[in-house]
């Protein structure tokens, strides 16, 4: 069984849902409840998962490590298919993950309201027009993996729920929304955050 290192509603979620829909069991802990966290991950982020006694870090790392383990049909093992699952991932994760933290770090470290607010705009302005990209690939497909979730699916549904945390109006074209909205009621999704909140609730 998996051990995943978790913080609510964050990107860490997506590993627990990639997990559910792999068929593994899971132990989340959240991190908060963990002494000396850093002596696990010395940088302090989530997703940490261990697999027995083998440490792995970075969502997109842990994604792939466990796509590629278990037999699955969220990334295809050769060809140009299997590299553009592969770009969506980093996609979701090193374009879109970074202006969605964005608005955290606004609202933690701008203390000038009219600074923060124009800060806002901007991140707000450049998460949309990464959803127009995203827009445009779903355009003839229901997934950016084609007829199946993918990986980068699910990371792009965790991030779409934080923006109702800000004064920011982010906007999803049509396609993009019932991606979002196929993959957060999925039974996988679903169980991930019974299993936060129940944990959060201990």
């Amino acid at each position: 069984m998996y051990t995943l290192y978790y913080l609510p509603s964050a990107c860490s979620l997506a590993t627990q849902v990639v997990l559910h829909e792999l068929g593994q069991e899971v132990e989340i802990i959240d991190k908060r409840k963990v002494d000396h966290f850093t002596e696990i991950n010395p940088v302090g982020s989530v997703p940490v998962l261990f697999d027995d006694s083998r440490s792995l870090r970075e969502g997109a790392a842990i994604l792939l490590y466990l796509l590629n383990k278990h037999q699955n049909t969220m990334l295809p093992t050769t060809g140009t298919a299997r590299e553009q699952a592969i770009q969506d991932i980093m996609f979701a994760n090193a374009t879109m993950h970074p202006k969605y933290s964005l608005l955290f770090f606004i609202d933690q470290n701008i203390n000038d309201e009219k600074a923060k607010q124009s800060a806002f705009r901007a991140a707000e302005q450049a998460i949309n027009a990464l959803w127009q990209v995203v827009e445009k690939q779903l355009s003839d497909q229901e997934f950016l993996g084609g007829d199946e979730p993918s990986a980068a699916d699910v990371l792009l549904a965790v991030y779409s729920r934080w923006g109702k945390s800000f004064p920011v109006n982010i906007t999803l074209g049509a396609n993009s929304e019932k991606m979002v909205e196929t993959v957060l009621l999925r039974p996988s999704f679903q169980r991930a955050l019974a299993a936060e909140e129940q944990h959060s609730a201990s």
